[in-house]
């Protein structure tokens, strides 16, 4: 997935903490043997569940900040909220200049396998 362009002006989630010693710094070598994390190629849940399940979390959350949450670009963020708004998942208040997001947990998850269960079925799960 490409990477989305950054805006010079704001600082950059990853300028603000350091980065990793490549192979050939002298801080590559640890004491101790651990595994290098990488990074998913696919993962279980959509963007639009990582949304919903982020506002679930934080009603106030910005749309900039889900977008470097999930991965996606500012305007992805829109059009997801958009269509949850759409399907009844969501709803938006605008408190001054600020959004203020509501999940409804009643309603059915969309696809026929998991139709049996409804969103704060998910948000439960996941955010416990």
């Amino acid at each position: 997935m490409p990477s989305r362009p950054q805006n010079p002006a704001r600082k950059s989630s990853t300028q603000s903490r350091p980065l990793a010693p490549t192979a050939n710094s002298p801080a590559s070598t640890p004491q101790t043997s651990q595994p290098v994390a990488q990074k998913a190629t696919w993962t279980f849940l959509t963007n639009h569940s990582h949304v919903l399940l982020l506002i679930a979390r934080d009603p106030e959350i910005r749309m900039r900040d889900l977008a470097d949450h999930v991965g996606i670009t500012e305007r992805a963020v829109q059009r997801i909220i958009d269509e949850l708004r759409e399907g009844g998942y969501l709803t938006t208040t605008r408190q001054g200049r600020r959004n203020v997001y509501a999940v409804s947990g009643n309603p059915r998850l969309r696809h026929p396998v998991e139709a049996a269960r409804t969103v704060g079925d998910l948000i439960r799960m996941v955010n416990g």
